[in-house]
């Protein structure tokens, strides 16, 4: 077979350099464009960062991680755009203001805060050493507080602790099991347990001996802690001869003890974020604009554009280079607060219910309803929802928590899952807890409401949200 030369004609989507910089800027979340941002600073100099005012940043509700979203579609959105531009127009690029940074004042404030904070061990430690003990047992002692976790709770085996330490110490399992009594009562009562049981009966028996029910607390902590935990009260009942009365002080009780006594010393910081946009009514409409604190302030550097603007066109050379990469950044970041303000105002119109009632107004929406209303893919979309934050009246929630699907209701319309859930918390948080709701109950009740909801979704919303079945729910 002899070679040949064929022609062949085809088509085939290229994305260009500023498109993929477009498309990667938008699936971005806040912070990581103030970081694209910075490092665009320090490589390019014909970037600079205007004045701007300290962004407020919120801490950041835990319910705004919810995503009952739809998934989306995988491919790109296909789009053209115009690479060049007139070589004067970069001095009337426009700027885009935000914040990357606390204020210093604020940093200092939680840093001194933070330095003062002792951890459960330091604090452990410090309180040792105002001790009277001699100096043995307070290594003991030390050595038992290093092994402590971050609840208070010592998990490891003494006898493995005991088989750690050098036999010329000569120190016995019994020294270690005196040192843990000392430490038990170091200081607050249930640090230093080895078992959830053992933490509660430490803190029933630092308790005065005169506290009401405290020796019937004391029985159902040590003898029936998992037939308390079943809300098996019958069972419980005909085993310590008591009443109704009685047993629900004892149990009154026991829930007001603490089950992690070291957690107060935890020092967990909470999420913060920039919002992205603001939600406000006003006229009866609600409205959404683009924060100012989440917008990176970017303008050409007149003073290297002045030198580029001297040069021949053919001797620009680097420089032409950056500026060309400077204003694709400065004009694909106001492309991407763009897209995301319309996004952000298309959810707001579709979720007024939401904002004026709560959850239970909240309405089935997926990611194709605002791309066919938008003229945008879903892909576009998806990337705009994704880690993009709204400050609304009722606090801040990420862009998919708006979205999720509906159940059919009697009356033909849908009901999003959200509110299903609400729904179904309220109904768990007024019932009589002596006789609690089931989940075929629950069903009938939204089906009474023209919800149609099966027995099993009730059972996937409720397990969703931490709720307990029926039998763990019932108390006296």
């Amino acid at each position: 077979m002899k070679p040949s030369l064929q022609l062949r004609l085809s088509q085939q989507l290229t994305l260009t350099p500023q498109l993929q910089q477009a498309i990667r800027l938008l699936q971005l979340s806040t912070q990581d464009i103030h970081q694209e941002v910075a490092q665009m600073l320090d490589e390019n100099p014909m970037l600079e960062l205007a004045d701007e005012p300290v962004p407020q940043s919120y801490p950041l509700d835990s319910r705004s991680s919810s995503n009952d979203t739809s998934s989306a579609k995988s491919s790109e959105e296909s789009s053209s755009s115009d690479e060049s531009s007139n070589a004067n127009d970069w001095d009337e690029a426009p700027a885009y203001s935000s914040g990357a940074g606390h204020d210093g004042d604020d940093d200092e404030f939680f840093s001194e805060r933070a330095a003062e904070s002792n951890t459960l061990r330091e604090h452990l430690h410090e309180v040792l050493g105002i001790g009277t003990l001699n100096t043995r047992d307070c290594h003991l002692i030390g050595m038992l507080i290093d092994a402590l976790d971050e609840n208070g709770y010592l998990t490891q085996d003494l006898n493995e602790l005991s088989e750690m330490i050098p036999p010329e110490l000569d120190i016995s399992l019994d020294d270690l099991e005196t040192a843990l009594v000392q430490l038990q009562h170091l200081d607050q009562p249930g640090i230093g347990a080895r078992t959830l049981k053992e933490c509660l009966s430490l803190q029933l028996k630092a308790l005065p001996e005169d506290t009401p029910h405290r020796q019937l607390a004391l029985c159902l902590v040590n003898d029936h802690l998992e037939t308390l935990a079943a809300h098996d009260f019958t069972r419980i009942k005909r085993a310590l001869h008591c009443g109704d009365d009685e047993l629900r002080a004892a149990q009154h009780l026991i829930t007001g003890l603490n089950p992690k006594p070291g957690s107060d010393y935890d020092q967990s910081v909470a999420d913060y974020v920039i919002p992205d946009v603001i939600v406000e009514k006003s006229r009866n409409r609600w409205h959404a604009r683009l924060n100012p604190d989440a917008m990176p302030k970017l303008r050409i550097n007149q003073l290297y554009a002045g030198i580029l603007q001297q040069r021949d066109a053919g001797n620009s050379g680097q420089l032409g280079v950056q500026l060309q990469e400077a204003k694709w950044l400065i004009k694909n970041l106001q492309q991407r607060f763009d897209t995301i303000l319309r996004v952000a105002q298309a959810i707001a119109e579709r979720q007024g219910n939401f904002l004026e009632h709560g959850e239970i107004g909240m309405r089935p929406l997926v990611l194709r309803e605002i791309a066919e209303a938008l003229e945008l893919h879903e892909s576009t979309v998806s990337r705009s929802t994704t880690q993009k934050f709204m400050l609304t009246p009722r606090g801040i929630y990420e862009f998919k928590y708006f979205f999720g699907s509906g159940l059919a209701t009697d009356s033909g319309g849908t009901c999003s899952s959200t509110a299903i859930r609400a729904l179904i918390k309220q109904l768990v948080g007024e019932e009589d807890r002596r006789k609690p709701l089931t989940d075929s109950r629950m069903s009938e009740i939204l089906a009474q409401q023209g919800i149609v909801v099966a027995r099993r979704t009730i059972a996937k919303y409720r397990e969703a949200m931490n709720i307990l079945p029926v039998n763990l729910r019932k108390s006296l």
